[in-house]
């Protein structure tokens, strides 16, 4: 049997619950095999990040070039990337080794509010790392902080950072709305000639942890294992919205606990 390949390129969270780890742990669920690449360690847990050791660039691309240059890469996901030559070095392995799948999920705060991109890395991913991506994910809060704009609190509003997300070269944008208000947790999947809205019950719980990653993961290996963007997008929001759903079963930590990457494996 050849398994799907996808690989993350994202911090580790010593927590478990975001990051490296949980997109290791959504590949796994989704049923791809899962590399990796580490951009930045963070002391962190459920309660907030407390350190963060960020990885020389010369070595993120010796890993990138490891991975690579020996597995058959279906589709990158990119989460926390908080230096600049951290994204020159990702921009330039991409560029070498061309993956045909490139989910980038705009990870700018943590769900404890922690901020981990620093300010200056922000024009480079715009200018360099979203025109390569195939799909971007921000939720509502980072859409805005991408244009320098207040945060969208219309369906118009919405679909003006759209559009101008879109204009910045990447070939697709969802922007989430699990920070919006109302019954229903809305996504809009953007394209050059299409709007899609994938909506789905809010599920009230403080365990939240990784959600953006989980998703954007998924999306991933949707993609890796060949499905179109927008089929592997709700087949993500559906593995999500369970994985959220059955978060309280866990009850790990004190503060924001993860959600259920192996909702279901889970014994009846």
């Amino acid at each position: 049997m050849t398994i799907p390949i996808a690989l993350t390129i994202a911090g580790s969270d010593s927590g478990g619950g975001a990051g490296i780890q949980a997109d290791l742990k959504t590949f796994s669920a989704c049923g791809v095999y899962g590399a990796s690449v580490i951009t930045a360690l963070t002391a962190q847990n459920t309660r907030g990040v407390s350190g963060i050791h960020e990885v020389p660039a010369a070595f993120v691309t010796a890993q990138i070039d490891a991975v690579f240059g020996d597995l058959d890469v279906k589709a990158v996901k990119i989460g926390m990337v908080s230096q600049r030559a951290v994204i020159e070095a990702i921009v330039a392995g991409l560029a070498r080794w061309s993956p045909r799948h490139v989910v980038v999920d705009p990870v700018m705060v943590a769900t404890s509010g922690d901020r981990l991109l620093v300010p200056d890395a922000v024009d480079a991913l715009r200018r360099l790392l979203i025109p390569r991506a195939s799909l971007i994910t921000p939720n509502l809060p980072e859409a805005a902080a991408l244009l320098d704009d207040t945060v969208a609190t219309s369906e118009a509003s919405i679909a003006k950072q759209g559009e101008r997300l879109l204009a910045l070269g990447c070939a697709a944008v969802l922007i989430k709305g699990g920070h919006g208000d109302g019954p229903q947790s809305t996504d809009y999947l953007f394209r050059s000639n299409s709007v899609v809205q994938l909506a789905a019950p809010r599920i009230v719980t403080r365990n939240t942890h990784g959600t953006g990653c989980t998703l954007s993961s998924a999306i991933a290996a949707g993609l890796a294992k060949g499905l179109a963007l927008e089929a592997a997008v709700r087949e993500a929001k559906a593995y999500i919205s369970a994985a959220i759903a059955t978060a309280d079963r866990l009850q790990v930590g004190h503060g924001h606990g993860p959600v259920h990457h192996f909702h279901a494996f889970e014994r009846k």
